[in-house]
């Protein structure tokens, strides 16, 4: 396991605090399990009446939150072993449907529970023994291969470090146990690679989980995990937290670190966080995660309280702006139109004052300069791994899109590359003008419902990929380029059953007001009681 420098561990014993202290006195299992109910809605009470004494049921399992399971781990109720059983079961029963987990790097976990248990650490963190599983794309674990969800990286050597983020949630408690499967290289807004196949979206199986942290959000809509590590580029986090009916925050730009190989991704614009059920959850990681990262040269200024303090305090009445048109000009399907209007009316019915607004972004500029900086940043990984290789990548290697992306970024030179960091600039600093009159920005998180399978897989011919893809992305890819923080909330469905979430974006720096807001919203109309039925 990666080992922190001094300055980094006393950086994180300051960012990670316990959401509750210890109890004093020992609960009992089943007071425990009823605790967390109530963190998750009084409508999961019930399903807690018939659980074992003994043992932890899957039932008992998928009705915690990551916030339960650490306070029961803390308490003494739970074991990070139970804990890491269970989710192993909930994988065996329900990933041959889903397609969610790629791999599983269960020996890592029970070393890891082994020596925390012999330095009597079992109990400790904020996240203390939480299963969880990350995204198999740019984030490393020690000892363990990243495929990128690429034939080329099928036999990739094992990683040397893990990375700064993971090590962060390790070292509140965390217990990873395997990968999550992505698009190949990120590069859609689905979760379907030649390499992995496809990925199901567990509210209706026949539908896409989105991209390209699908598995991730697919992973905890099914249940196996509470919590799942994403990455979000251009709406990764976003997109399939709406999809699959979780809460999905793309935090602000250098707000979480990606080191130590590389201390930005995509000149800022890729981020890692979470995918979740609750919102105290994706603060309680939020917390464990963020912080400048020794070395870098890039970091978010840290608010001078816990995120998940925020969870408690009234946003007061804001000023909203509500944008209706997606960048792409894809018209909204109806199920998502009337989620936003119902959102609308929520927000007025809380205090909140409205109004609409017209984005002044020219999507030429913010599309052109954002597949500038992909294509190039997916050119250096692809010619990294040819030299390892010794050899090209083969017909066998790269999938159809993938190769057109690559075949368009052998035209970018240095000056276009400088010209895509001035926009990203230019665009950033348009996107902080509105927050001089507005507290938060509203949109729907994509035009369309979620696809069908194989509707934006990459192993397609680019013109019906580039038609097919419009309505997904409009919304999102803007925050990654100007630096925001933004948040899919879970808000509506439409009548066939599926999720449908709405996005809220604050200035930078702002997760404070999201979480706020988000709060007011999540108790007003809880969500985590809805669950696709597997």
């Amino acid at each position: 396991m990666r080992t922190h420098n001094n300055e980094e561990q006393d950086a994180m014993s300051n960012q990670i605090q316990d959401p509750h202290p210890t109890p004093g006195t020992s609960w009992s299992r089943r007071s425990v399990l009823k605790a967390g109910a109530v963190g998750l809605g009084a409508g999961l009470l019930g399903r807690f009446a018939d659980a074992a004494t003994t043992g932890l049921s899957a039932t008992d399992y998928q009705g915690l939150d990551a916030w339960a399971m650490a306070e029961a781990v803390r308490a003494g109720s739970l074991s990070g072993e139970e804990l890491l059983a269970a989710a192993l079961a909930r994988h065996a029963a329900v990933n041959p449907r889903v397609g969610a987990v790629n791999m599983l790097h269960e020996a890592y976990a029970r070393a890891l529970l082994a020596r925390r248990r012999a330095a009597g650490d079992s109990a400790k963190g904020a996240l203390a023994g939480v299963p969880l599983l990350l995204k198999d794309l740019n984030t490393y674990l020690q000892g363990t291969p990243t495929t990128h969800g690429c034939r080329l990286f099928r036999d990739a050597p094992p990683a040397s470090v893990t990375s700064t983020l993971i090590a962060r949630y390790e070292h509140a408690g965390a217990v990873p146990f395997g990968k999550t499967t992505c698009p190949e290289f990120g590069l859609t807004t689905t979760t379907e690679s030649l390499l992995w196949g496809q990925t199901h979206n567990p509210w209706n199986l026949a539908m896409s989980a989105g991209g390209s942290s699908g598995g991730a959000a697919a992973a905890v809509a099914a249940g196996i995990v509470p919590v799942a590590h994403a990455t979000d580029g251009g709406g990764s986090i976003r997109i399939p937290a709406s999809y699959c009916g979780l809460v999905g925050l793309k935090p602000s730009r250098y707000r979480t670190p990606s080191g130590p190989l590389h201390f930005e991704g995509w000149f800022g614009a890729s981020v890692g966080n979470v995918v979740s059920r609750t919102l105290r959850d994706t603060a309680l990681f939020l917390d464990a995660g963020q912080g400048h990262e020794a070395g870098s040269a890039y970091w978010s200024a840290p608010l001078q309280r816990p995120y998940v303090d925020e969870l408690q305090r009234a946003p007061g009445k804001l000023r909203v702006a509500v944008v209706r048109q997606s960048l792409t000009g894809a018209p909204l399907d109806a199920a998502v139109a009337t989620t936003l209007e119902q959102a609308i009316k929520q927000l007025q019915g809380l205090g909140h004052e409205l109004e609409e607004l017209q984005l002044a972004v020219d999507p030429r500029e913010l599309f052109g300069a954002h597949g500038t900086v992909i294509g190039t940043a997916l050119s250096s990984l692809v010619h990294e791994r040819e030299q390892a290789l010794g050899r090209a990548a083969g017909p066998g290697d790269l999938e159809q899109i993938t190769r057109v992306v690559l075949e368009r970024a052998r035209a970018t030179n240095g000056e276009a590359m400088y010209r895509a960091r001035q926009s990203f600039e230019r665009i950033g600093a348009a996107m902080e003008q509105p927050f001089s009159r507005f507290d938060v920005i509203l949109s729907p998180v994509t035009a369309n419902l979620t696809p069908a399978l194989g509707q934006l897989s990459l192993d397609q011919s680019w013109d019906s990929y580039a038609h097919r893809a419009m309505g997904s992305a409009g919304f999102t890819v803007l925050a990654n380029v100007s630096g925001q923080p933004s948040l899919s909330l879970p808000l509506g469905q439409s009548d066939s059953g599926l999720p449908v979430g709405m996005l809220f974006t604050a200035r930078l720096g702002g997760e404070d007001v999201l979480l706020r807001l988000a709060s007011q919203l999540e108790q007003d109309r809880p969500w985590a009681g809805r669950r696709a039925q597997l």
